[in-house]
């Protein structure tokens, strides 16, 4: 989970190194718009125009980006049209030009890969939305949590076989999910039960020594759930790979063009962007924790845009990969409802990210970045004050109902939208835009997959304790986010 961005404060716990994160930008960002680090969904009407990179680990190491199509200059009729050039949006030009020869032109508004794809936590885990296989029960029962599981086990694999395929540091180490109370063990321990005897897992639980003496010593860890499907990736390099395959079999790639207006005559969209106009027969959107609320009214309120930070460090020293015993890059995320994300990555660096602010006015309060630099002083004490290298944040794509949808939310329009992975994305996305694909090519039609909850019902709107669906309670979402984060924050560490 992770995505927005910006430069950090320097705080008592941590060390900015201000030369690094004060350079000029690469080359190819020269020509762009300064990058925002206020944006916020939930109040400005698109995410800008030809803005440059958030100052992310992943931007700074991808290398150059694959090139693109330039913003587009003249009115344009097309096929079809995808809105945004991340994951699900490259996937799923990549497999409408792959399995159903449609060539597809891409709107993005600032930069490929902009948004999520180049600043998530790059953790690809066996799962997609907020929710365990067991809640999957609770909810739909055994039958349908099998087939959710077994199509989510798909997503992997074909997540899986593309990290092998192209160039973007892929560690497919599996995960480990750790109990930072004894409390939490337990749980952890039914759900790796769960998943051994109901869905052919091989899940473990370990004790928090042989976490310590087979991957490192976290000091907060009691104990742990391991679970062998889980593959981090740089998620810039693996969305550049998409692209760049895409763009081999004629996809177009529009940068700096965002949707700035939309509406439709005689079925046809007419999408406005700043110097031209895309007139499109089939829509598919897929801007993720960047949807607007003005885009499109198939879309107002029914995402909630969660905030979350990021940081990477400097480089570690012998020392101190010997005094943490780092011992692998497998990633790790612990039981905070608010959870902690992190893992050493290619380079002995590591990253560590987790919840920010509520607003993105607030985004660049240095509490923001002290939550993390206090974290890494407990789960790592020899760390305690380490130089952080690179800081950011992120909107998160988080649905009311806590599970993605990939689906056609009105038949009589040809619109279709993959959002609300609720920081779950990093493999699945690549699924949802091959489902995606079937979708708007028209295959989807008598088979039983697609009625899986994630693709036979159009994101909900706001509730109230999972009880009343209403559009009457968006105004008021954050500030029931604010109260729960504060009793959050109670229950995990009181």
């Amino acid at each position: 989970m992770t995505m927005t961005g910006t430069v950090p404060f320097a705080t008592a716990s941590a060390a900015i190194d201000s030369a690094s994160l004060q350079q000029p930008p690469p080359s190819h960002q020269a020509p762009f718009r300064p990058y925002d680090p206020q944006y916020d969904p939930l109040h400005a009407p698109d995410p800008g125009a030809g803005r440059a990179y958030a100052p992310t680990w992943w931007v700074a190491s991808a290398g150059e980006p694959p090139e693109d199509d330039g913003p587009l200059v003249r009115d344009i009729d097309v096929d079809v049209a995808i809105i945004g050039s991340g994951a699900t949006g490259m996937s799923t030009a990549l497999y409408l030009a792959q399995e159903h020869g449609i060539r597809a032109t891409v709107l993005e508004a600032n930069q490929a890969a902009w948004g999520c794809s180049s600043r998530s936590g790059g953790q690809g885990q066996n799962a997609s939305g907020r929710l365990k296989r067991s809640q999957w029960i609770q909810r739909w029962g055994m039958d349908t949590a099998k087939q959710l599981d077994a199509e989510i086990r798909s997503g992997f694999e074909n997540f899986r076989e593309l990290t092998r395929q192209i160039d973007c540091d892929a560690f497919d180490g599996g995960h480990l999910y750790l109990a930072h109370r004894r409390e939490k063990l337990p749980v952890l321990a039914a759900e790796a039960q769960l998943m051994r005897e109901k869905f052919g897992y091989a899940t473990r639980m370990m004790s928090a020594e042989e976490v310590h003496e087979g991957y490192c010593d976290e000091r907060e860890t009691v104990g742990a759930m391991f679970e062998a499907e889980g593959i981090g990736i740089h998620p810039l390099k693996f969305t550049f790979g998409l692209m760049q395959r895409a763009r081999a079999l004629g996809v177009t790639v529009h940068t700096s063009s965002p949707v700035q207006g939309w509406h439709t005559v005689d079925g046809v969209h007419h999408l406005q962007t700043p110097a031209g106009v895309v007139r499109a027969r089939r829509v598919a959107v897929c801007t993720g924790g960047y949807t607007g609320q003005a885009l499109s009214p198939l879309l107002k309120n029914r995402i909630m845009p969660i905030l979350s930070n990021s940081v990477v460090t400097r480089p570690l020293t012998d020392a101190e990969l010997q005094a943490t015993n780092f011992k692998s890059q497998t990633f790790l995320t612990d039981t905070r409802t608010l959870r902690f994300y992190y893992r050493l990555l290619k380079g002995n660096r590591l990253q560590i990210g987790s919840r920010s602010s509520v607003s993105g006015a607030d985004a660049e309060h240095p509490v923001h970045l002290k939550l993390l630099t206090d974290a890494i002083a407990r789960k790592f004490p020899p760390l305690a004050g380490i130089r952080i290298d690179y800081s950011w944040w992120g909107w998160v794509d988080m649905s009311h109902d806590m599970m993605p949808r990939i689906t056609q939310p009105e038949a009589d329009k040809k619109v279709w939208y993959a959002v609300g992975y609720g920081g779950n994305g990093v493999s699945f996305s690549t699924w949802a835009g091959k489902r995606l694909a079937e979708r708007v090519a028209g295959k989807d039609t008598g088979k039983d997959v697609f009625e899986l909850p994630i693709y036979g019902s159009p994101l909900p709107f706001p509730n109230v304790l999972g009880l009343v669906e209403s559009r009457a309670f968006a105004p008021f979402r954050r500030v029931g986010q604010r109260m729960l984060y504060k009793w959050y924050w109670l229950r995990d560490e009181k």
